[in-house]
């Protein structure tokens, strides 16, 4: 089953409350957090994901986009997210490690994500550990950019390397997803669609989720 992520990065920041219940419909809901560092751009932090919790019991799925994540584990975890996912390209390979055993004292999922610019074979040290792995199809930082076509073979090698190494392992997909490139995804491995301006952008959030499911 095609699990559905609207991400709130393009929701009406003046209401979460209501722009929640609009995509209450979907299965999990995206938070990305952005430094200012990693990315250029800076998003919310530890008190919105502690507000939204609150005002939902959707899985909170909480995409950290921050230098060296393992400083802020325990303070997203205990604000109330269900997985955290971390960049590959945040931090040195032990302080990845570090985030991730902290992630399991924690008791949250545990998640990694990959730039475009870095190889399907960079997971392949996690692929065995982790619960979700999180292929960006645009540069992350910044809502409303263009599906970068050229990630669909690396989606489609993630989706083999989790076959043979952890057939649990949710693929996740996030950038540019709309009616016309889910199928592409889907088709490529991943079974985790987020979507920001496709579904609350939309007329009928609730009407675009069931399509970006395929139903």
């Amino acid at each position: 089953m095609t699990l559905i992520a609207p991400s709130i990065l393009s929701a009406d920041f003046a209401d979460l409350g209501r722009e929640v219940q609009r995509v209450s419909s979907a299965d999990w809901l995206h938070v990305d957090v952005m430094d200012g560092m990693f990315v250029s751009n800076i998003s919310i932090g530890v008190p919105v994901v502690k507000s939204l919790r609150k005002a939902t019991d959707m899985f909170l799925d909480v995409h950290l986009m921050i230098e060296k994540p393992v400083r802020y584990i325990d303070a997203f975890a205990d604000a109330g997210a269900n997985l955290l996912s971390i960049h590959l390209e945040a931090d040195m390979p032990p302080g990845i490690r570090a985030a991730l055993d902290a992630m399991d004292k924690k008791g949250v999922k545990k998640g990694i994500v990959l730039r475009p610019i870095t190889a399907a074979e960079a997971v392949l040290p996690y692929v065995k550990d982790v619960d979700l792995i999180l292929v960006m199809t645009v540069e992350p930082g910044f809502g409303g950019q263009k599906f970068m076509t050229d990630q669909l073979p690396k989606i489609q090698k993630i989706r083999q390397y989790i076959q043979e190494h952890n057939p649990d392992c949710r693929l996740e997909v996030d950038g540019g997803v709309d009616p016309k490139t889910a199928p592409l995804v889907v088709e490529a491995g991943a079974d985790v669609l987020v979507a920001g301006s496709a579904v609350y952008g939309a007329k009928d959030p609730a009407e675009a989720i069931r399509i970006l499911r395929g139903q």
